[in-house]
């Protein structure tokens, strides 16, 4: 399950559980509303309570990032796991954005602030 919110800065993306492809879907979505109305998209992803991923959701991430690899001026991934940083690395291969991995949300928030 995903919750996504956005303000005037950044869009916020909370997975919860199961990061299905119905769930990267709705993510596209409003990243690409974002981008057609406000341009570039600063991102926190928050995927400290995500359980695990299904392969298509990866395969459809990976797509989506070569298709736009100017849609995120800033992501950071906020989780607790070395494993999913280091798949958030992985992505930075398909993406023009400058990516961070952060354990605590005060951080990840004032860099995305900055």
């Amino acid at each position: 399950m995903i919750t996504i919110e956005h303000d005037e800065s950044r869009l916020c993306a909370s997975v919860f559980g199961e990061f299905t492809l119905s769930d990267f879907k709705e993510f596209e979505d409003q990243v690409n509303y974002r981008l057609e109305f406000k341009g570039r998209v600063n991102l926190l992803l928050d995927l400290t309570k995500m359980v695990k991923y299904t392969i298509d959701m990866v395969w459809e991430e990976i797509k989506y990032g070569k298709a736009h690899p100017y849609a995120f001026g800033k992501i950071a991934v906020l989780t607790d796991s070395e494993w999913v940083g280091s798949l958030a690395w992985l992505s930075n291969m398909f993406t023009d954005a400058e990516i961070r991995v952060y354990h605590d949300p005060h951080q990840a928030e004032e860099w995305l602030s900055n």
